[in-house]
C-alpha cells in the first residue's frame, strides 16, 4: 500500500541498507519510532484511544454494554473485535477493497486475547448465567503509513486501560430473578487492569536479516512478516505468518526472540506512559485483575 512503486533500484538500496544495520530513517534494525497516544477522545465511547505512528493513524472505542454469557461460558463476560478501513486511509479501500485486512486484523486481536492469563474474563461476569459485560472494541483505521498490526494492537490496549465500567447492585425480586441497578455517578466506575493484555510485535524479513516497525516501502522489500502477539511477561499468545516468502528454523527462533524483547520493552514502556497520564493511585480495579 505505498503510495508510488519502488523501483528495483529502490529496493535494493533499502535492502542494503537493512543488512548494513542503517535503515533509510536512520535508525537500526530493531529500534522503534516514537508514536503519540491520546486516550478519552470519543466522548460517548466506554474508553477510547487514538495513536498515530508517523503516517499510520487509529481510532479505537471501546463500548460496555451488559448481555447474558455464552452457554458455553456462563461465568464469563466477552470481548468483540470489529475492524473498519476508511476509505480515505488507502486506495485499496474503497468499496470493500479493505475487508478481507479488517477481518485479518479482528481475527488476529481475538486469537491474542484468547488466552485466559492476558484477560480474565470471569471479572466481567455479573451474574452466574444471567448477566455479564460485552466489551465491543471499534478499531477504525484513518491512515495507513506501515506497522499496522503493531500500531492497532497498542490503540486496543490504550483504549481497554481508557475503559471505564459504571458500577452496579445486583437484587433478587420475589420472582427470584436478579435486577441490576446502574449507578448514574459519571465518577463511581470500575477500570480494567491491562497489564497482562498483549500487545502485536511485526517482524519483517528482508534480505538475510529482520527489522521490526517497518515503513511502507520498508514492507514492499519484505520477504515475510510474522506477526507476534506477546505480554509484559514475555508470553507469547499467539503467532500469524504474512506473506508467501520461507523461512529457515534458525530466522523463525530469532525473529521470535526479538518480537518477545521488544513487545516485553513496548508493553513496560507503553504501561508506564499511561500509569503515569491516568494516576494509577486513583484507579479501582475489578478484583480479579489486581
Amino acid at each position: 500500500m505505498a503510495a508510488l512503486p519502488l523501483s528495483h533500484a529502490e529496493k535494493i538500496f533499502i535492502i542494503h541498507g537493512i543488512e548494513d544495520n542503517l535503515r533509510n530513517d536512520g535508525r537500526s534494525r530493531l529500534d522503534y519510532r516514537s508514536f503519540e497516544i491520546e486516550t478519552g477522545t470519543v466522548s460517548t465511547a466506554s474508553g477510547s484511544a487514538r495513536l498515530r505512528l508517523a503516517n499510520t493513524d487509529v481510532l479505537v472505542g471501546v463500548k460496555a454494554e451488559l448481555g447474558v454469557p455464552a452457554l458455553h461460558r456462563p461465568k464469563e463476560g466477552n470481548l468483540e473485535f470489529f475492524v473498519h478501513c476508511s476509505a480515505n486511509a488507502a486506495p485499496e479501500f474503497e468499496g470493500r477493497g479493505g475487508e478481507e485486512l479488517a477481518n485479518d486484523i479482528s481475527s488476529t486481536l481475538s486469537r491474542a486475547y484468547e488466552d485466559r492469563n492476558t484477560l480474565n474474563l470471569e471479572g466481567l461476569c455479573v451474574a452466574q448465567g444471567q448477566h455479564c459485560w460485552l466489551l465491543y472494541i471499534d478499531v477504525l483505521l484513518l491512515e495507513v503509513g506501515g506497522n499496522l498490526y503493531d500500531a492497532v494492537s497498542i490503540a486496543v490496549k490504550s483504549a481497554l486501560y481508557d475503559t471505564k465500567i459504571p458500577n452496579l447492585t445486583l437484587t433478587t425480586n420475589e420472582e427470584g430473578e436478579v435486577e441490576i441497578d446502574l449507578s448514574e455517578d459519571p465518577f463511581d466506575y470500575i477500570q480494567i487492569n491491562v497489564e497482562k493484555c498483549p500487545v502485536l510485535v511485526t517482524c519483517n524479513k528482508i534480505g538475510k536479516t529482520h527489522i521490526i516497525d517497518a515503513t511502507m516501502d520498508e514492507e514492499t522489500c519484505s520477504l515475510c512478516r510474522l506477526v507476534i502477539s506477546v505480554t509484559q511477561a514475555g508470553s507469547i499468545t499467539c503467532m500469524k505468518k504474512i506473506g508467501s516468502g520461507s523461512l529457515l528454523p534458525e530466522s523463525l527462533i530469532d525473529m521470535i526472540n526479538t518480537a518477545k524483547d521488544v513487545g516485553m520493552a513496548l508493553n513496560r514502556a507503553l504501561l508506564h506512559q499511561l500509569n503515569k497520564e491516568g494516576n494509577i493511585e486513583d484507579r479501582r480495579y475489578m478484583g480479579f485483575l489486581r
